[in-house]
């Protein structure tokens, strides 16, 4: 039997590659896509659970049931945002989603995409990535079998997706000179799916993966 593996976020840049290298990996038999509308796609492995409030979801809902893993890819910027308001959507929504996964599995892993610069110590200048590292802590002390912290930075789109970043349809063109140059700071979100199911199947040393670990972990 295949993987059977939650996606949140596929409406997004990272979420939605992260689904269609899902999609195409062998190893995985079956995605439920969690997101506050429709991806548009379909697809025999795909189901679609249409979620406007992720803080809604209940401790009984059988939709989350029976799965191995969860890749929780949804996430919004922080500009413009204040503290309280960002820390609502990227904490409290992400550790509510992660209980009621767990209320349905117990035998599951997280795997939670943060991003590069995330603030551990949970005390520095940086609002976002005070929230982000506090959101990875939590996460780390709940009681799945495995939790992941993925900390990526320039990623390079799959084929055919289509929610992209403003920013990326304008400097796309150059992911090749910059993972030249800086080999360490980027990934292609097919490393980072890949890294993702490595993480199920195979196990890593580390919860908190930057870049560069992200990128031996795909290749393992």
């Amino acid at each position: 039997m295949g993987l059977k593996i939650i996606i949140t976020g596929t409406t997004g840049m990272v979420g939605e590659g992260v689904l269609l290298a899902c999609l195409q990996n062998k190893a995985v038999e079956a995605v439920l896509s969690v997101s506050r509308k429709s991806t548009g796609r379909t697809h025999p492995k795909l189901t679609e659970y249409i979620v406007p409030d992720f803080l809604q979801l209940k401790p009984d809902d059988n939709m989350l049931k029976g799965y191995d893993a969860c890749f929780f890819c949804a996430g919004v910027s922080s500009i413009g945002m204040s503290e309280e308001k960002y820390s609502l959507i990227t904490y409290d929504t992400t550790i509510h989603f992660a209980k009621m996964v767990l209320q349905q599995n117990t035998d599951v892993g997280f795997i939670y995409v943060s991003g590069k610069g995330t603030d551990s110590t949970e005390k520095g200048r940086t609002m976002w990535a005070r929230v982000k590292g506090k959101t990875e802590n939590a996460l780390i002390r709940m009681p799945f079998k495995k939790v992941y912290n993925f900390r990526p930075g320039l990623m390079k789109a799959m084929p055919g997706q289509q929610n992209l970043l403003k920013l990326y349809k304008a400097l796309g063109w150059t992911f090749p000179f910059f993972k030249l140059l800086f080999p360490n700071a980027a990934s292609t979100l097919q490393q980072v799916a890949d890294a993702m199911i490595n993480t199920v199947t195979k196990g890593y040393n580390k919860q908190v993966l930057e870049v560069k670990d992200i990128n031996a972990l795909a290749a393992n």
